[in-house]
């Protein structure tokens, strides 16, 4: 049996489809034992992650006409941005692009990611150039005011990702830890949300190719090829969608003991199509390989699966006040990378749309205030506990309950690719 996308669209307009997200058709294989085409019509999958390959473009008028010849530098909130290509010479315009994973040369744990998602939430940024005639050019700046900005990616939603160790005898710093990587395999830090992932259900890309629309941060976007790195065993995408329309909750900076780095988020509908989609659909987390990496190296040292990071964990991290004993975690060395937990009149309080379920709050925490099975990979005889989650899945499967939402109700239409990836 194969069906079109065609096909699919007319049973979605008549009300007659079967949109079901990825979680909800495991749970169906679970009750039933098998689950057919005849079953299902688009899957709604998603992720969420800490996705390095991110940048934003960004253009506006920063000054009157003829006020300056072009810029040659600048900076917002003290993130470095590069003009260009266009010079805009003498219309006082400037094109930028910036980089999430630009570091502040003002605040060394705020970075790209930070911004993004402070001028989503309509805050006001501060944009400093430089110009080839020797001017210095500052103004304030909110999104509303940037009749252009772009987030673009250079490679996101690889199909999934890797744990990382450190086997060594002395700590690491790394952009894959918040604190120093702990030394002699005590602690994993993984990525990947498992079965949820876009590409892991159409790992072919028989339905994912440019031209592809998708979520991304909460915005309507389109694929538009692969991402560098992009291998056909292990993918990934490059996309593109306006910052106006986007969710701050599905954005953001994460701090790592080697500076700030960039959160995005993906949700890509999945037509099935075929057999073989279906297939990948079905997969669980158990059957979906893990590489577990040397931190110091980048090196393959063992293999596990997903199902250590996610079958019978916690999504989401818990809190409790009342087991709040005020130490230094929280109050003097702060180790959350979204600094979602706060101090108010002596207590600490944790800002519950900005945690991204890492966990690591749940090793660190000496009075058991935070709270969650985060599960632990497996290396040969060792069993490494997972500290640190660079991925937020419950998160992810939020975002693909809302891309659900938004092809039932009409607001997102199913698009055909125009070119195989």
């Amino acid at each position: 049996m194969i069906r079109r996308i065609e096909d699919i669209k007319e049973r979605i307009k008549c009300g007659r489809a079967v949109v079901l997200t990825q979680p909800e058709i495991s749970r169906m294989l679970e009750e039933r034992g098998e689950v057919s085409l005849k079953d299902v019509d688009v899957v709604t999958t998603a992720t969420r992650a800490v996705m390095s390959g991110t940048y934003a473009v960004l253009s506006f008028p920063l000054a009157a006409p003829g006020s300056f010849i072009r810029a040659s530098s600048a900076r917002i909130n003290g993130v470095p941005a590069w003009p260009g290509p266009c010079p805009n010479e003498r219309l006082g315009m400037i094109d930028l692009m910036v980089y999430g994973t630009s570091h502040s040369i003002y605040q060394p744990e705020y970075g790209g990611g930070h911004l993004f998602r402070e001028l989503v939430e309509g805050g006001e940024a501060v944009v400093e150039a430089e110009s080839e005639d020797g001017k210095v050019i500052e103004r304030s700046i909110r999104l509303e005011e940037i009749p252009y900005a772009r987030i673009f990616s250079t490679r996101n939603a690889f199909k999934n990702y890797v744990a990382f160790v450190n086997p060594r005898s002395l700590p690491l710093k790394s952009i894959f830890s918040r604190i120093e990587f702990p030394p002699h395999l005590a602690a994993a830090t993984v990525s990947g949300c498992g079965q949820i992932n876009p590409v892991k259900n159409d790992p072919y890309l028989e339905t994912i190719g440019v031209g592809t629309r998708i979520l991304l941060n909460g915005a309507q976007g389109f694929v538009v090829g692969t991402g560098t790195r992009s291998l056909s065993t292990r993918p990934n995408l490059l996309g593109l969608a306006d910052m106006h329309q986007m969710d701050p909750e599905y954005m953001g900076g994460f701090l790592t003991s080697a500076g700030p780095e960039c959160i995005g988020s993906w949700a890509v509908p999945i037509p099935v199509l075929n057999e073989t989609i279906l297939n990948a659909i079905l997969q669980q987390d158990r059957d979906i390989p893990l590489t577990i990496m040397d931190v110091n190296v980048r090196q393959k040292i063992g293999k596990s699966s997903y199902g250590d990071v996610w079958d019978s964990v916690d999504l989401r991290v818990r809190f409790d006040p009342e087991r709040c004993r005020g130490c230094s975690v929280c109050t003097a060395e702060p180790v959350c990378p979204m600094r979602a937990i706060l101090i108010e009149d002596g207590r600490v309080m944790r800002d519950e749309e900005r945690c991204f379920n890492c966990g690591l709050c749940v090793s660190q925490c000496s009075g058991g205030a935070f709270q969650g099975r985060l599960g632990a990979i497996h290396l040969g005889e060792r069993t490494v506990p997972i500290q640190l989650r660079q991925s937020d899945r419950a998160r992810a499967v939020k975002l693909a309950e809302r891309l659900k939402e938004e092809i039932l109700d009409g607001s997102f239409g199913l698009t055909e690719m125009v070119e195989r990836l």
